[in-house]
């Protein structure tokens, strides 16, 4: 049975059309939905033309915002030795070892990302079950297991964010506050863009991008012309 729409969103519907728009006007019209009663993310979601059940059809990265994602992260590191000192002088919020495998294992989840150090992997490795459903588990290619502390606690309080195509193909990420202005939501839309098509899976055949809808965390879904976002220019955006 549907999930019934409140009045609230059926409303807000009746200002989308059924088409693609342009970029800007896409999030404009995000900007103009967002009503809810607390500060709205804006999310994307974009259908890829590939099968992530085929190892050379995966995608899983990490993109950089430019404008930021808006949001305070809690970074938590697991490290040891003179590491954890680093760890915590460079503004982790939670630092540990040994001790900090335990308490996640206990159910501690108080961070919104985790690093951790390249000799503490094999421990970490027994929280997959835990970690992996949340998205948290550390990957040296989602730069969050490094030795280089400083550098990977920066870049995720800067607006750096992993993510993957889930089952289906699908990429469902947030990329700014919906209280940002339109060109600072386009700016980091396009360094989205970018960083999807930089790294389309080698086995990726046909046509990659299927459709781009954007939207509040409680607005109507807005469809994206994928092409005018593509063929914009950085310095257009900025």
């Amino acid at each position: 049975m549907p999930k019934k729409r409140s009045r609230r969103l059926q409303e807000l519907a009746l200002k989308v059309e059924e088409r693609p728009y342009q970029p800007i006007e896409a999030l404009t019209l995000l900007k103009e939905t967002a009503t809810a009663k607390f500060p709205e993310s804006a999310e994307a979601h974009i259908r890829l033309g590939i099968d992530p059940k085929y190892t050379d059809q995966q995608l899983r990265t990490t993109v950089a915002l430019p404008k930021g994602t808006g949001q305070t992260v809690r970074i938590a590191v697991i490290a040891r030795g003179e590491k954890v000192t680093e760890a915590t002088n460079a503004g982790a919020d939670v630092v540990g070892s040994e001790d900090l495998i335990e308490e996640i294992q206990k159910g501690m989840m108080d961070f919104d990302r985790l690093i951790a150090t390249p000799d503490m992997m094999p421990q970490v490795a027994k929280l997959g079950r835990l970690l992996g459903p949340r998205g948290l588990m550390p990957s040296p290619k989602g730069g969050t297991v490094t030795f280089d502390l400083v550098q990977a606690i920066e870049e995720v309080k800067a607006g750096r964010l992993e993510f993957r195509a889930d089952r289906t193909g699908i990429v469902h990420i947030l990329f700014g506050k919906a209280s940002f202005s339109a060109e600072d939501l386009l700016v980091n839309l396009k360094a989205l863009q970018e960083t999807i098509d930089r790294n389309r899976p080698a086995g990726a055949k046909g046509r990659y991008w299927r459709s781009m809808f954007v939207s509040a965390t409680m607005g109507p879904s807005i469809e994206v012309e994928i092409n005018a976002l593509r063929d914009l220019k950085l310095g257009d955006a900025a």
